[in-house]
């Protein structure tokens, strides 16, 4: 079996960065054809370097890349998409923090998943676009949970089966939702009425599906979609925290 060849060329979105040295930076990237790396761009920092300003929060780049011992090194890096541009809007770099989080925990390094890729490339594009930003994040939660194989089922309860039929009611525990017949633990649970269950089901379908472009969760229904993306990734993200301060004191 040959060698893989030193010097590589790749598509990325900057997920984040931090500094290294004096002039160094050292990036976490996810990358159209090895998934999430980390990653050194040496010089960056330098006004006159010709990376600096391109390896932007969010941006989608194309990079050329060389393999190193321990971190394989940006040689060079052309934008394709300056979303950094758009996102320093306070209510889009909030949107944006919380989508690149969730990205950035749950996707494994050096994982290839084109599907993420592109779902994260239309998320910060539709992010960068939108008045609303927000209001685009439970349906990037719930294409995310479809990708990595943990969407909740929207039309049928996750413990009999039977069709959800006029309401439900979220059990975040076993990753879906239930029947009344199934309620058994009756303690203030958040539960769907049948217009939410509707709103539930047009954002949850599947990619090609007969979604409207400005479709936006209810309100329970963003609740009931936050509380499972939480749920699988064990904690609140931080930048959820924050972008909830941000609403409150807007």
């Amino acid at each position: 079996m040959s060698a893989p060849q030193r010097s590589y060329k790749t598509t990325a979105v900057v997920l984040r960065g931090r500094t290294y040295g004096e002039a160094d930076r050292i990036l976490t990237l996810y990358t159209g054809e090895r998934g999430k790396i980390d990653a050194i761009a040496k010089g960056a920092r330098r006004t006159k370097s010709h990376l600096a300003g391109r390896l932007e929060f969010g941006n989608e780049v194309q990079l050329g890349m060389h393999r190193g011992r321990n971190l394989d090194v940006v040689v060079s890096a052309d934008i394709i998409a300056p979303h950094w541009q758009r996102l320093v809007q306070p209510e889009r770099y909030a949107a944006a923090n919380i989508i690149i989080e969730l990205i950035d925990a749950f996707c494994e390094p050096d994982l290839p998943q084109p599907e993420i890729y592109a779902l994260l490339t239309a998320a910060l594009g539709a992010v960068a676009q939108s008045e609303d930003p927000l209001s685009l994040l439970a349906r990037f939660s719930m294409r995310l949970l479809d990708a990595l194989g943990l969407a909740p089922p929207v039309d049928t309860c996750v413990h009999c089966g039977a069709p959800l039929d006029g309401s439900a009611w979220l059990d975040a525990e076993h990753g879906g939702f239930g029947c009344e017949k199934c309620r058994v633990n009756w303690r203030e649970v958040l539960c769907l009425d049948a217009d939410d269950l509707r709103n539930l089901q047009a954002v949850g379908a599947p990619p090609g599906g007969r979604v409207q472009p400005a479709l936006r969760a209810a309100p329970r229904v963003a609740r009931a979609i936050e509380a499972l993306v939480n749920h699988h990734l064990g904690r609140r993200p931080k930048a959820g925290v924050h972008a909830l301060e941000f609403v409150r004191g807007a």
